[in-house]
């Protein structure tokens, strides 16, 4: 074997698993991150004391390249599984979701209408071939199948609070994807099961990290690549503020809306298609409690004095010494809304918390904080992948990839750590 010295950008799930296979494959990949920690939208803070993620993961049942990850890692005992529930707050009432007899018992919709959203939903979970859904914008698809009524009370605020503008542009396939993954996470028609690891997110991140080092690689905290070199139609390095580093091969793994900063030497038809790209942001508000604001994990929301989709109240998949709820605010990016400060976000979601929970006071709220991800994942409208250069680019030596590439799937830890590992494999081969 050729070994082959790499600069990988990005040290998120996908970089981390990029950088992870060519290690353990003979290479030596060196490890870009611009942050000072690796973990990307899966990284952790210090929440008053407690060591958590910035943003919400959960994982399930058929998240394959997640957990066998894990067992090469020898991390396989650290995952746990739970049986959650989900709940919908919807006419200012909060009632079971997320299995048949939920759907049936639920009030404020047509039995009729049940059914249709009930047949959409199981055929969705059964559906495998998604390329007859790809250039179907979703909104009419779903309201082909569900009906207006379901679609006003089920759907409507689930795109309106993340895709604003560009909800009615959507691929089916895309939305679709995420149907599937949460109905194939039942063990049973009635009964939901996900899981965590055990210390969170951190307990893999560090565990791929001590692995890429212990095979030869290397990992740059703090180091921003300015610019990728390239010369005669091949890459030649990297530009950090340290200066130009050769390397035989760089794969980015960065937001693609990054790459006509760092790769302004792309062909012209190339930087166009990376401009063109549209991204959803998310101001993700975590809330520690000193009491449960429901039983479910998952909640979505319909209701007039709430601008978001739902909530996830993490502390009821993982046991934490406090309550933990997530309340992300998600919208695109150039939105007015993502301009707000912080104060805002945390203001709407103690009362989004109390209404839900009138049982809630202000002292039971031990703390709160905001995080913000300008790229938290792509919009994909029809056709999506079709619009995406190819991840190898016209440039020898220079692959460039995220959360995109893996379209329909929606963004995820297994789905990064897949595509990221045979993004690696395709890059030396």
């Amino acid at each position: 074997m050729n070994k082959q010295r790499i600069a990988v950008l990005g040290a998120g799930p996908m970089g981390l698993a990029v950088a992870y296979q060519l290690a353990r494959d003979g290479h030596e990949p060196v490890l870009f991150e611009a942050d000072d920690r690796v973990g990307g939208m899966t990284a952790t803070f210090d929440f008053d004391g407690m060591d958590i993620e910035r943003y919400y993961h959960f994982h399930c049942i058929s998240d394959h390249a997640f957990l066998q990850m894990l067992e090469e890692l020898n991390l396989g005992s650290k995952m746990k599984w739970v049986e959650t529930k989900m709940g919908y707050w919807y006419q200012n009432r909060l009632q079971p979701w997320g299995n048949p007899l939920a759907l049936l018992r639920f009030k404020g919709l047509g039995l009729v209408a049940k059914f249709r959203y009930g047949l959409h939903a199981f055929l969705s979970t059964k559906r495998d071939d998604w390329k007859p859904l790809d250039h179907v914008e979703a909104t009419g698809w779903i309201r082909r199948w569900v009906g207006e009524e379901a679609y006003e009370v089920l759907w409507r605020r689930l795109f309106d609070y993340k895709f604003y503008d560009y909800s009615s542009n959507l691929s089916a396939a895309w939305i679709w994807s995420r149907i599937r993954r949460i109905g194939r996470s039942r063990y049973s028609l009635f009964r939901e099961k996900l899981g965590y690891l055990e210390g969170g997110s951190a307990t893999l991140l560090q565990g791929m990290r001590d692995d890429i080092t212990a095979h030869g690689g290397e990992i740059r905290l703090s180091t921003p690549v300015k610019r990728v070199v390239m010369a005669e139609g091949k890459v030649r390095g990297v530009e950090t503020a340290s200066g130009i580093e050769t390397f035989d091969k760089v794969i980015s793994t960065v937001p693609l809306p990054f790459i006509p900063r760092i790769m302004p030497d792309l062909p012209a038809d190339v930087l166009q298609k990376f401009q063109q790209i549209k991204n959803i942001a998310v101001v993700c508000v975590i809330a520690k409690l000193k009491k449960p604001v429901t039983e479910n994990f998952w909640l979505n929301t319909n209701d007039n004095e709430m601008d978001i989709p739902g909530l996830v109240e993490y502390s009821n998949l993982r046991p934490l010494d406090q309550h933990i709820v997530y309340v992300p605010f998600y919208m695109p990016g150039e939105h007015a809304k993502y301009a707000e400060p912080d104060e805002v976000f945390l203001g709407k979601v103690k009362r989004y918390l109390k209404k839900i929970n009138p049982a809630l006071q202000d002292d039971d709220f031990i703390a709160m904080r905001a995080s913000r991800y300008r790229h938290a994942q792509p919009i994909c409208d029809p056709g999506y992948l079709e619009q995406l250069p190819p991840a190898a680019l016209p440039v020898q030596g220079l692959w460039v990839a995220d959360t995109s590439y893996y379209y329909p799937e929606d963004r995820g830890i297994s789905e990064s750590i897949g595509y990221g590992r045979a993004l690696a494999q395709k890059a030396v081969g």
